[in-house]
């Protein structure tokens, strides 16, 4: 099926991909899906032991790495789950309402 046809009026529902689907593999880091988290966390590099708890423990990999140290925090990705923030020991990560 040609993508000219896909999107046109003419295409029938049972051809579509069903909503929320993501049917090619290896792309998930193409959807920002950081629009929908109603906290967000802030981090403070003069705290940061680089511990790499917050990294370990984030289900959405948002915790940015470069040269072995902690850079920041990936808010297209970031949903704002706080168990960075919660397993933070030096207090260097803090959840703020967006």
């Amino acid at each position: 099926m040609s993508d000219k046809s896909y999107y046109s009026t003419e295409c029938k529902w049972q051809d579509t991909t069903p909503g929320g689907v993501i049917i090619d593999t290896g792309n998930a880091y193409e959807f920002k899906t950081g629009d929908w988290r109603t906290t967000k966390p802030i981090w403070n590099s003069e705290k940061c032991k680089n511990c790499f708890l917050c990294w370990a423990f984030c289900p959405d990999m948002s915790i940015i790495v470069e040269n072995e140290k902690i850079k920041g925090i990936d808010y297209d990705h970031c949903k704002g789950c706080g168990l960075c923030a919660a397993q933070c020991k030096f207090d260097a990560i803090q959840l703020v309402e967006e």
